[in-house]
C-alpha cells in the first residue's frame, strides 16, 4: 500500500512556465490518471502476474484427470555364429492411461490453494491498482507544484532585479548608500540561483510523470481535493479500511492458501490409489528368408496401492515447514492491519493540517503583500531601507510558496485518505476507462484441458 509522506508537499495552482511543452488543451487530474491506469508498466506488469497466477488452478486440477503416454520402438539383430546368420527384427507400439483414484486429497487440497493464491493475487492487483493511481495524481500535483514555484520564483527575481537596479540608482545621485547596492545584488544572485533549482525540479517532476503516467505533462489544469469521497470522520475511515483495504484482504486469503498447503502436505502421509490401463501391439520377423514371424496384441488394466511408511523424514519437515508457513501468513493479517492503520491516520491528519494551512496562508499573502506595499513607500520617502524592502519581498514569496504547498497537500493528502482505505479505484473516481477484469482471464483458463495458446491468442 502507498505509504503517506511525511510531508506532503506543493501546489494546486494555474500552471504556466516555458519549462516544457504546452499542450493545446490542458489535461485534467481526472485524464492523467485514466492514462496512468491504461498505460503504467508496473501495472501492467502485475496484471501479467495475476494471469501467471490463474494457471495454477489448471495446474492443481490436472491431479485429478488421467495422464495418457504412448511409446514406440523397434529393433534389428543380424547374428553370425558357426557360419550361419540370423536375422531378427521387431516393434512395438503401445498407450498407457493412467488415473489416479485416492491421492490423500492432495489435488483437492491443492486447488483449494490455489484458488486463494489467485483471490490473493487479484487482491494484490488492487492494490497495485491504488498505488498507481495515487502515485499518478501525486506526479499531476508536483508538477503543477514544481512549476508554480519557478514561477514565483523567477517573478521574485524579476523584483529583485528592479530593487538593484533602483539602489544603484539612487547611490549615483546621493540618495543611497554602498551597502543599499550591496544587499540588492546579493538578494538578486540568490534569486538567479533559487530560479535555477526551481527549473531543475519541475523538469524532474515533469519526468517522473511521465514515468507514472506515460506520457509528457502539457498544461495541467487545477485539481481539488475529492472531499466528496472521503468517509464522515478518522474512525470511519479506519473503519472502511479495516474492511476493504486490498492488502488486508489479500493477506487474509493468502492464510487460507497456507493453510490448504498444510492440509496436502499432510496427504502424503495416506495411502495412494491409481489404477491404469494399456494396449500394446507387437511384431516379431525371425529369419524372413524362411518366412517365421509373428504377430501379437496385448491389453492390460490393474490398480496400484501404495502405502507410505517412513521417507526418511521429508514429508514431516514439509508438513511443520508449512505449519510454519502459516503461522506467518496470520502474523502477516496484523501486520496489513497496522500498517493500513497508521497509513489511515497520517493521511487524515496531513489532511486536516493542510486545510488550516489553506486558510491562514491567505491571511500571511495578503498581510504580507499590504506590509511590503508599505515598506516600498516608507522607502522612498527615506524612511525605510533597501534591506526592509528586501526582507518584506521575502516574506511575500515565502507565503505564497507555502500557500501553494498548502493547496496541494490538501489534493494529494484526499486521494492518500482514498488510497489508505481502499476505495481509490477507477469506478469510484469516474475515469473514462475500460476496467480490467481478471476474472476474464481466471474463467478462460481455470478448466482447460489442453491447449497451447494463451485467451489472447499467443
Amino acid at each position: 500500500m502507498p505509504s503517506v509522506s511525511k510531508t506532503l508537499l506543493a501546489a494546486v495552482l494555474v500552471s504556466a512556465t516555458a519549462l516544457s511543452p504546452l499542450a493545446a488543451s490542458a489535461e485534467t487530474i481526472s485524464g492523467a490518471l485514466a492514462k496512468a491506469y491504461q498505460y503504467n508498466s508496473s501495472l501492467n506488469a502485475s496484471r501479467a502476474g495475476v494471469r501467471v497466477t490463474d494457471e495454477g488452478v489448471a495446474i492443481a486440477k490436472s491431479g485429478w484427470r488421467p495422464t495418457i503416454t504412448g511409446s514406440a520402438d523397434a529393433n534389428y539383430v543380424n547374428t553370425h555364429a558357426r557360419g550361419a546368420t540370423s536375422k531378427t527384427s521387431s516393434a512395438s507400439a503401445g498407450i498407457v492411461i493412467n488415473q489416479s483414484l485416492f491421492d490423500g486429497f492432495q489435488t483437492r487440497n491443492n486447488v483449494a490453494a490455489a484458488e486463494s493464491q489467485v483471490k490473493a493475487s487479484v487482491e494484490s492487483l488492487r492494490n497495485t491498482e491504488e498505488n498507481t493511481l495515487f502515485n499518478a495524481a501525486t506526479a499531476y500535483m508536483n508538477v503543477i507544484r514544481d512549476r508554480q514555484i519557478a514561477v514565483l520564483t523567477q517573478q521574485n527575481l524579476q523584483f529583485l532585479t528592479e530593487q538593484a537596479r533602483a539602489a544603484r540608482s539612487r547611490f549615483e545621485v546621493g540618495e543611497g548608500t554602498r551597502t543599499d547596492v550591496a544587499q540588492a545584488d546579493a538578494s538578486r544572485a540568490s534569486a538567479v540561483a533559487s530560479l535555477s533549482a526551481a527549473r531543475a525540479q519541475a523538469l524532474a517532476s515533469a519526468a517522473t510523470y511521465h514515468q507514472i503516467v506515460g506520457d509528457e505533462p502539457g498544461k495541467l489544469k487545477p485539481a481539488s481535493p475529492v472531499s466528496r469521497l472521503l468517509p464522515s470522520s478518522l474512525e470511519a475511515a479506519i473503519g472502511i479500511a479495516s474492511n476493504e483495504h486490498p492488502a488486508i484482504l489479500a493477506t487474509q486469503h493468502l492464510v487460507d492458501a497456507a493453510a490448504f498447503s498444510v492440509k496436502s502436505a499432510e496427504g502424503a502421509l495416506l495411502p495412494q490409489l491409481s489404477a491404469s490401463a494399456g494396449i500394446s501391439d507387437d511384431y516379431l520377423n525371425r529369419n524372413p528368408s524362411i518366412g517365421t514371424n509373428g504377430n501379437s496384441t496385448s491389453a492390460n488394466i490393474g490398480a496400484t496401492l501404495t502405502i507410505p511408511i517412513y521417507s526418511g523424514g521429508r514429508t514431516s519437515a514439509v508438513v511443520r515447514q508449512n505449519k510454519e508457513s502459516l503461522g506467518e501468513a496470520r502474523i502477516q493479517v496484523d501486520v496489513s492491519r497496522d500498517q493500513v492503520r497508521q497509513a489511515v491516520a497520517s493521511a487524515w491528519s496531513q489532511y486536516t493540517a493542510a486545510q488550516q494551512s489553506v486558510a491562514a496562508n491567505r491571511q500571511v499573502i495578503d498581510a504580507a503583500q499590504l506590509a511590503l506595499n508599505g515598506v516600498i513607500e516608507e522607502r522612498n520617502v527615506g524612511q525605510r531601507t533597501t534591506l526592509d524592502v528586501l526582507n518584506a519581498q521575502a516574506t511575500v514569496i515565502t507565503a505564497k510558496i507555502n500557500q501553494a504547498n498548502s493547496e496541494h497537500d490538501v489534493v494529494v493528502a484526499s486521494y492518500a485518505i482514498l488510497s489508505a482505505i481502499g476505495r481509490l479505484s477507477a469506478e469510484r473516481l469516474a475515469l473514462q476507462v475500460t476496467k480490467y477484469k481478471p476474472e476474464e482471464h481466471y474463467n478462460a483458463v481455470k478448466d482447460k484441458w489442453i491447449g497451447l495458446r494463451t485467451p489472447d491468442g499467443r
